[in-house]
């Protein structure tokens, strides 16, 4: 496959907009690419979990050539070789907006065939109805009103440290920030999104936790990588017992994306929206 850098990517490009189905418009990029710099095995690493995708521009035509419109639920596996290029995935998503299909399982198993066949992984893929109801945000501790003092704003996983005096001890629950902003690895624009925090084990100074999650602020990495990097930060900084993390980023080009990694392999990913998607 090819690489981030390659000629054919995609991203950065003015690109035709193609509203007949094709599924060369697809662009997977190696899980494993952005890990090389560090000298780490992506195979090795300790977490589980899937990329959760939302569609919410989804429209093809039935075998009257009638528009027909829906969103989309797309879950792509953590142990999939490749993730999907985000400007990629749109372009053929366009691709069925012109294009005939008898009916919506159609278009379902077209989806998996594609996207399983260019992450090699096995991708679930569910049409979803217009009045689609998503759960409910789950419950956690926002710490975005910590008084912390922030000058530096490169990846530090450094600063990361548990709690000591009378903060110290065991911890389980879940915190969030909504502070959290990365950037495109390629062209550079800004990646807006809240990212959930859930572990047991020695109590984390949030302080140090909230430090950390800004100093992502001029990371450039895709979201899937950003998430893969928190959880190995945070999980050889301060070693929880267990340790679940997952970001909900902000839709762009009608996709969001939301990949969560957790060290508990039964962990479910709940498909939850949160008021900025």
């Amino acid at each position: 496959m090819a690489s981030v850098h390659s000629d054919s990517n995609p991203l950065g490009k003015s690109s035709a907009y193609i509203d007949s189905y094709d599924a060369t418009l697809l662009f997977p990029i190696s899980r494993a690419e952005s890990w090389k710099a560090s000298g780490i095995d992506r195979d090795t690493l300790p977490f589980f979990g899937e990329d959760i995708w939302n569609g919410y521009e989804i429209s093809w035509l039935n075998d009257k050539g009638i528009p027909q419109v829906a969103m989309a639920e797309f879950r792509l596996p953590a142990t999939s070789p490749f993730l999907i290029e985000s400007k990629s995935f749109k372009l053929y998503l366009n691709s069925y907006n012109q294009t005939r299909f008898a009916n919506k399982e159609t278009v379902e198993q077209r989806m998996i065939r594609d996207l399983s066949a260019a992450s090699g992984g096995d991708v679930k893929v569910v049409i979803l109805p217009l009045n689609h109801s998503f759960p409910a945000e789950p419950k956690a501790l926002c710490i975005d009103d910590l008084d912390i003092s922030m000058d530096k704003y490169e990846l530090d996983p450094s600063v990361l440290a548990l709690s000591k005096g009378d903060e110290a001890g065991e911890f389980q629950g879940m915190l969030v920030s909504h502070l959290l902003k990365s950037n495109c690895p390629v062209t550079g624009q800004p990646d807006w999104g809240s990212i959930y925090i859930e572990y047991k084990g020695a109590h984390i100074d949030e302080a140090t936790l909230l430090t950390y999650l800004v100093s992502l602020r001029t990371h450039q990495d895709f979201h899937e990588q950003c998430v893969e990097r928190t959880f190995w930060d945070i999980w050889t900084r301060c070693k929880p017992e267990s340790l679940t993390v997952y970001a909900r980023y902000v839709r762009r080009g009608g996709l969001d994306i939301n990949p969560m990694r957790s060290s508990e392999a039964s962990k479910p990913a709940i498909n939850f929206r949160t008021i900025r998607q």
